[in-house]
């Protein structure tokens, strides 16, 4: 036998296969700074030919390719999920331009009271979370936990950490946003489900890192209030929308896993009330009530889970089952909330069409390099299934008694800690686990508990070599040393507490 036969059909050579291109990838996307979708192709058409894949399989002829493993690769997720992010990019926009995030913020510090305020501020973070994206979440909110923690007078890390839990609970956990939009399209699960189980896992894990241990934390590790940013000598409005979202691997900072989110110092990256995207004179002299704001984030959830228990309890070709189906397809329940965003936020409130579409097209701008990030992470997984590498790799899984759900949150996060890139481990990750799933006959439960798990993996550890580090860095004005000793911990929590929950819910389900 020869090593290159040994490679392609034995199932030594396929795990080492499966390792040389995974640490390729990484060489590519650290060393090298290559964009991670283009690492992905990169790599995934090495190991196809190596592999012994054909061409024409792998992308087909010059008359057809349309059943080639590169466009059904990319195919046949972003068919699934890009609509889906797309819409949440334009809700989240409309929703934060409208002043809804300062009117929620301001109305829950009112409830809570000056006791209270970090709490509120987590909540906010966990409210806000569900639309809008990580960074641009912390781009509106930054100003409003600087006015919070001036008039308590402690710590900024004491407020801060409540809102980037919450933040980052919903980003990793809950639709609409990529990640596990993404792993429930590659693992074949309904929104609806990751919906029911991002929820029940995920907040536990943001009571335990946000409250618990921002409360902890903040009160040992003292940050005073930046006086240069908005907000830090006088209450200031909030930012406009950023001009990216989290994990999106273009090398800006973002939280793609580049780690060049100004490690220098400073305040780059950290736009001023001067510089930042200006507001309609209706959203700032009248901003939305929080039950408006609520209920427009709470349409498309109620929507997609009501669809879910429909398609579970109701009969098949009943009217009222079919009803439920098709408004809660997240795709329609998204364009049915957006739509009421654009009249309620928008039109009614004196906005013009124009100046919607602007808000609109600007938002998006990021949501490509998201989608081709996605694309080429599905088309390497789908390599890896169709050479075999999957299969070997599940087989030694089996061997060893590692449960599924194990695996998958193991490989996600050593991926992770790895590259930094949340959505390269989820892709990467649901590619290599994909076998193992599919041949398993999970439930929808349990398969969108993997997903938690998958999910759970990519957000552990976050450190230099993530761009979301940088910016929790530079926003809440902490050296390296102090964030590795807050946002690194707080996001190891998440996870851990994430997994450890499902694992848990897994054991009854």
């Amino acid at each position: 036998m020869t090593f290159l036969d040994w490679l392609q059909n034995d199932t030594g050579g396929l795990l080492t296969l499966a390792a040389v291109s995974v640490a390729l990838l990484l060489i590519m996307i650290m060393r090298l700074r290559l964009e991670p979708f283009i690492a992905l192709i990169v790599t995934g058409v090495l190991v196809a030919l190596v592999a012994g894949v054909s061409v024409t399989d792998l992308v087909g002829t010059p008359i057809k390719a349309s059943d080639s493993l590169f466009e059904t690769g990319f195919a046949g997720i972003l068919g699934h999920i890009a609509p889906i992010i797309g819409l949440g990019t334009v809700l989240g926009a409309i929703m934060e331009r409208s002043g809804g995030a300062d009117a929620l913020t301001e109305r829950l510090l009112r409830l809570f009271g000056p006791k209270g305020a970090p709490l509120a501020m987590g909540v906010t973070g966990l409210v806000l979370g569900i639309p809008v994206f990580f960074d641009i979440g912390i781009f509106v909110l930054a100003p409003l936990v600087y006015v919070a923690a001036r008039r308590g007078g402690r710590s900024l890390v004491l407020y801060a950490m409540p809102m980037l839990a919450g933040l980052s609970m919903t980003h990793a956990f809950l639709p609409p946003h990529p990640g596990p939009v993404t792993a429930g399209g590659l693992l074949g699960v309904g929104m609806g489900w990751v919906i029911a189980m991002g929820l029940l896992c995920g907040v536990p894990a943001w009571l335990v890192s946000g409250v618990w241990w921002g409360s902890f934390i903040g009160r040992r590790i003292q940050v005073g209030v930046p006086e240069d940013l908005p907000g830090g000598a006088a209450p200031a409005a909030a930012p406009g929308p950023a001009g990216s979202a989290r994990d999106t691997g273009d090398g800006n900072g973002d939280g793609d896993g580049d780690g060049d989110g100004d490690p220098g110092g400073g305040t780059a990256g950290v736009r001023t009330a001067e510089t930042a995207g200006p507001r309609t004179a209706v959203a700032v002299a009248a901003p939305p009530s929080v039950a408006l704001i609520s209920s427009i984030i709470a349409v498309p959830l109620v929507l997609i889970l009501a669809a879910t228990v429909a398609g579970v309890t109701l009969p098949e070709g009943t009217v009222l089952r079919d009803v439920l189906v098709l408004l809660g397809t997240p795709a329609i329940a998204l364009t049915l909330s957006v739509l009421l965003a654009l009249y309620l936020l928008g039109i009614r409130r004196g906005t013009s069409m124009a100046e919607l579409g602007r808000i609109s097209g600007e938002s998006l701008r990021p949501v490509g390099m998201i989608l081709l990030v996605v694309g080429a992470g599905a088309f390497f997984g789908k390599v890896l299934q169709t050479t075999g590498v999957g299969d070997a790799l599940a087989g030694s899984m089996t061997a060893i008694g590692l449960p599924v759900i194990a695996s998958a949150y193991l490989i996600s996060a050593a991926l992770r800690i790895a590259q930094g890139s949340a959505t390269v481990a989820i892709v990467t990750t649901a590619g290599i686990i994909g076998p193992t799933v599919a041949a398993g006959g999970y439930s929808q439960p349990q398969l969108a508990l993997i997903v938690v798990a998958v999910s759970a993996g990519s957000i552990i550890a976050s450190h230099v070599n993530d761009g979301g580090f940088w910016i929790v860095a530079k926003y809440f004005n902490m050296t390296v040393k102090q964030t590795l000793m807050t946002w690194t911990v707080l996001e190891t929590i998440l996870s851990v507490v994430g997994f450890a929950a499902a694992a848990l819910v897994w054991a009854v389900v």
